[in-house]
Order: C-alpha cells, then sequence, then structure tokens
C-alpha cells in the first residue's frame, strides 16, 4: 500500500517543525533511500526519503541505519551542493504526492543562491530531484531522458517541468460528494483505500465533513491487517476492524523499517541470500550423486567374483565381445560378465581386479564426502534460517563468516576503512530482565560462537532450541529462577527455526558443559550433561519486555 496526497499533508506539519535546519551529513542507505542528517533548534534530527516503488515516504526518524562505504554519484552531487546548507521551507504542490524543500546555501565564491529539491512520491515515478535557482535539474536520483517521456525530462541541464496538478475538488473545502462517481476521481489526496474507508463510513451515517474534520485534527498512524496485507492511514479503520495506532512517523518506521531492510542487507551487504542458496543448492544436487557412488562401491565383491570366473575358466579370446556368461561355482547361477571388447580375457580379469580394489578402496573416501556434504547442507540451512530474522549487522557478519570459509570472493579495502580485527566481538543482542540479571544471545554463527566461547562464563546457563537452527542463549548467572529460565528458552525458540511450532523443546545446561567440536564450523557445539525444557514461543511475550524480534 502506498502513501497518498492526505498522508503527505499529515506528515509535512511534523516535518516543518524543525525547520529551519542545517544539512550537516547525507547518506545513501539504499539505492532508494536518502539519510538527511540535520541541525535544528530542537537537536539533531535525521530525515528519510524513500523512493521505494513500493515503501515510498518521507519521515523523521530516531532509528539506526547502515551506510555503504561507496555512496553512489547521485548522493556525492548531493554532498557537494547541500551539505552546510539550511532548509528554509517546505511545501506540497496541493495534495498531490510531492513537496518541495527550499534550500538556502553560499556557492564556492560565497555568493548566496537558492535550491530546490523536489520529492516525488508516487509508485514506481517516486523521485528526488534537485534543481538550481535558474530552474534547471541539477540530477536526478532517477532519470528520465527524452526518448522515454518526451513530456517531461528529467535530465540534467533540463528545464524543471513540475508534475501537472489534477483537476480534483479540495476534500478540506468542497464537502459536496458526487453519489455516482468514487471519491478518488473527486478528490485530490484520495487514494483507493482512503475513498473506501471514507464511503464505508458515509454508508452507516457519517457525513463527509466529519470524515474530513477528523482527517484533519488527526496526527496519528492506524495500522490494521487486511487479508494479511498491512493497511494504514490517518483515521480509525472503521471497514478493516481493529487496528493500532501511532505517532506518524513512528507508524512509517513501524511500517516499512524492516521490510526495507532486506532491501539494504541485499544491495549493502553483497547478496548473501544469493550466495547461500547457491552452496546449498549446490550441495543438496550433489548428495544423491555420493549416494549413488556410495551404493556402487559397497557392490564391489561383484567385480572380484567377475574376475575369479575369468580366471578359473582361463578365458582368453574375448576381443570385440561385450560380455560372456559363465556359471557361477557356488551358486550354480549363470553370471552375465561385462568386458571391454578392445581387451583378451587376462586383461578383462585384470580389469575386474583393478575395479573391485577401486571400488573398495574408495568407499572410506566417499564415506568421508557424504558426511562433509551433509555437513555443508545443514550448515548452509542454518546461514537461511539466520538470514530469515537478520538486521544488517548480522547479514554482514554472516557475509565476513563466507568470505573466511572461501564462499564469497574478498573485495579490495577501501582504504579510508580501518580493517576489522580478529580479536574484536561480533554485535552480539543483550537485554536486562526487570529482575536486574542479562541475557545474551547469537542471531548468527559467528555470535553464537563468541559468545559461548568468549563472553560467556563457565558457571553461566546455556540455551538452544533441540534439533534446530538457532540462536545461542546465555543467561550471566549460574542459578536462574524459572520466569528467567522461561524467558531465555522463549528468546532460544523465537529465534530458531522453530519459532513457528509449539512445544518447542530447549536443551539448557552450564556452559562448563560444552566442548568445541574439533574442525566444525564456527558455532557448532558438543553438550555433555543437560536438561530440556519445552515452551511455545510466545513473540509478544519477548516484545512486552523491551526486546524487538522483528
Amino acid at each position: 500500500m502506498a502513501l497518498d496526497g492526505i498522508l503527505l499533508y499529515k506528515a509535512i506539519p511534523g516535518l516543518r517543525s524543525i525547520l529551519p535546519a542545517r544539512i550537516q551529513k547525507i547518506y545513501q542507505i539504499s539505492t532508494t533511500e536518502i539519510l538527511f542528517q540535520l541541525h535544528c533548534s530542537a537537536g539533531k534530527q535525521q530525515m528519510l526519503i524513500s523512493c521505494h516503488s513500493q515503501y515510498n515516504r518521507i519521515l523523521l526518524s530516531h532509528r539506526s541505519y547502515p551506510t555503504p562505504s561507496e555512496p553512489g554519484s547521485f548522493v556525492m552531487l548531493l554532498r557537494k551542493y547541500l551539505e552546510g546548507s539550511i532548509i528554509e521551507k517546505i511545501e506540497q504542490a496541493g495534495l498531490d504526492r510531492w513537496c518541495t524543500f527550499t534550500i538556502n546555501r553560499h556557492n564556492e565564491i560565497g555568493d548566496r543562491e537558492i535550491l530546490s529539491l523536489v520529492v516525488e512520491l508516487m509508485g514506481k515515478y517516486a523521485n528526488v530531484i534537485l534543481v538550481s535557482q535558474q530552474n534547471r535539474i541539477i540530477d536526478a536520483m532517477k532519470r528520465i531522458p527524452p526518448f522515454e517521456n518526451n513530456r517531461r525530462t528529467v535530465h540534467p541541464g533540463a528545464e524543471f517541468i513540475p508534475t501537472p496538478p489534477q483537476d480534483k475538488k479540495d476534500p478540506f473545502k468542497d464537502f459536496a460528494v458526487d453519489a455516482d462517481q468514487t471519491l478518488t476521481a473527486q478528490y485530490a489526496g484520495f487514494s483507493p483505500f482512503l475513498s473506501k474507508e471514507a464511503e464505508y463510513r458515509m454508508a452507516h451515517g457519517q457525513s463527509f465533513s466529519s470524515i474530513m474534520k477528523e482527517i484533519r485534527d488527526s496526527d496519528r498512524l492506524y495500522i490494521a491487517n487486511q487479508n494479511g496485507e498491512a493497511v494504514f492511514h490517518c483515521i480509525e479503520l472503521t471497514s478493516v476492524g481493529q487496528c493500532v495506532s501511532y505517532p506518524i512517523f513512528e507508524g512509517f518506521d513501524i511500517l516499512y523499517y524492516h521490510k526495507e531492510e532486506k532491501d539494504r542487507i541485499r544491495e549493502i551487504s553483497g547478496d548473501v541470500f544469493k550466495v547461500v542458496r547457491r552452496e546449498l543448492k549446490h550441495q543438496k544436487q550433489k548428495l544423491p550423486r555420493l549416494l549413488k557412488e556410495y551404493d556402487e562401491a559397497k557392490d564391489c565383491d561383484k567385480w572380484r567374483v567377475y574376475g575369479d570366473l575369468l580366471f578359473s575358466y582361463g578365458i582368453q579370446d574375448t576381443k570385440g565381445t561385450g560380455s560372456i556368461t559363465l556359471q557361477d561355482f557356488e551358486t550354480g547361477q549363470d553370471v552375465v560378465i561385462p568386458l571391454d571388447p578392445k581387451l583378451d580375457g587376462t586383461r578383462n580379469a585384470r580389469r575386474c581386479y583393478t575395479k573391485y580394489s577401486k571400488l573398495k578402496k574408495g568407499q572410506k573416501y566417499l564415506e568421508e564426502q557424504i558426511a562433509i556434504c551433509e555437513n555443508e547442507i545443514f550448515y548452509f540451512e542454518g546461514l537461511l534460517e539466520q538470514l530469515t530474522q537478520a538486521d544488517f549487522i548480522t547479514a554482514s557478519e554472516i557475509k565476513d563468516e563466507l568470505v573466511k570459509g572461501g564462499y564469497i570472493r574478498e573485495k579490495k579495502a577501501v582504504r579510508h576503512r580501518k580493517k576489522k580485527k580478529d580479536s574484536d566481538l561480533p554485535n552480539i543482542t543483550e537485554f536486562t530482565m526487570k529482575n536486574g540479571v542479562r541475557i545474551s544471545f547469537g542471531r548468527n554463527n559467528l555470535q553464537n560462537e563468541a559468545l559461548t566461547f568468549r563472553i560467556a562464563r563457565r558457571n553461566e546457563t546455556w540455551l538452544h532450541a533441540k534439533d534446530y537452527h538457532g540462536a545461542h542463549v546465555v543467561i550471566h548467572t549460574s542459578d536462574p529462577d524459572e520466569e528467567t529460565l522461561r524467558t531465555a528458552a522463549n528468546i532460544a525458540a523465537c529465534f530458531s527455526a522453530g519459532r513457528n511450532s509449539s512445544s518447542v523443546p530447549i536443551n539448557w545446561c552450564k556452559v562448563s558443559s560444552l566442548k568445541k567440536i574439533p574442525g566444525a564450523k564456527p558455532g557448532m557445539v558438543q553438550l555433555g550433561s543437560y536438561k530440556t525444557i519445552y515452551i511455545d514461543p510466545d513473540p509478544e511475550a519477548l516484545r512486552l519486555q523491551g526486546l524487538d524480534i522483528s
């Protein structure tokens, strides 16, 4: 569901409240997102502009965002023109889905200059355009050359032509509704969803003017679930049913932050998903072939019998013959022996003995290869599970793990970035319960390894979902009470492949009962004595305790 003109109209006052604001830094979060770090009278602020085809929006955010080491050319241009400049005002074009920031800057020779940053939030046509004082386009996030659109060219040097306004009524001034047309067709700023909600209310006796008064007075974003999809607007969604409300900008973050995070993981970390899926597919295709070869190797004795029979019968003239049938001395049954037509009987017999010897020795090698292949499948299934719940930092650490394992080729480091030391600890999640007990857990193999063998003390309590890929959880106390133990078990269940199951078994023991498996992948442990607790995963209980498990 996309932003409409009325929702942008409701977001504009929040942006105006921090103006004037100085642009301190500009970052590119992904190919469609730009983050402005601002300084204003209220202190530091972050303004996010997204031109994603589905999640386009503009908001003030307090969340932390990763930034790529190599920003794109458009962001570099924005830094050149806008860093250190002042945003003086923001104006929306009526109730259309675009607005303009007026920016005051000093150029290279110190003269005052007024630039415009036009933000268009129109679905797949969403764009950010920097316009000069002479109304010429300096550059845009998405360029549109003349051969693609001869009515409106968006290209450096071209004249900026605003999106033409829609010839529709203002819903805050004109309340005369035409019953023969949808509200979307009549009024500016109305999306099909808002039109449906308003029409539902009007059908149940509410007037259009009172609906618009409710929209004008609202400072909340109401979110509901409709057929498995999130729907939202600035008034209660009576046509959908139960909904929850948040301040507008916070609601946007809740709706979109984690949705776009997967895109950021792919864009900034490299496509870790693609590498893991490719390796998992390769190993799964390889395993049946190894098992087939192993079955053939186990049936190696028949080749020894073939050789014995050829020698016993003294077969010599076999050239030009593809097979021969001889009677087995022990069973009395006929045995069909495959032959190489190019060889005589003696050399065919030796060939049978050679194949027997090769298959006999190959059994041990194939057993090793099957074990390695099964371990690789288990390993990549675990990585894939971790990536489904990974944030950007966790995915970056998974990428580092794949680089160390030789699955991804390491790119040359950028000079100004510090190289990560082997002694640096990964980003382990920790939170403190109301009783003061700390609980830590890892969300990937490197975090699990570091938590279990470098951070946790021998007398502390360790938990992990039995027979599932998942997080290592450590309670930083030697004698946890039942509430603490069940909370930690709930974390282990929610951050495991069994999070959608019920009665998930969670093994727990002292850290001293754990051992590293020689030569195993990171995060693999061997348990000594342990106990098992069964838990129904309850993400909401963790959220109530302040733990974000999105």
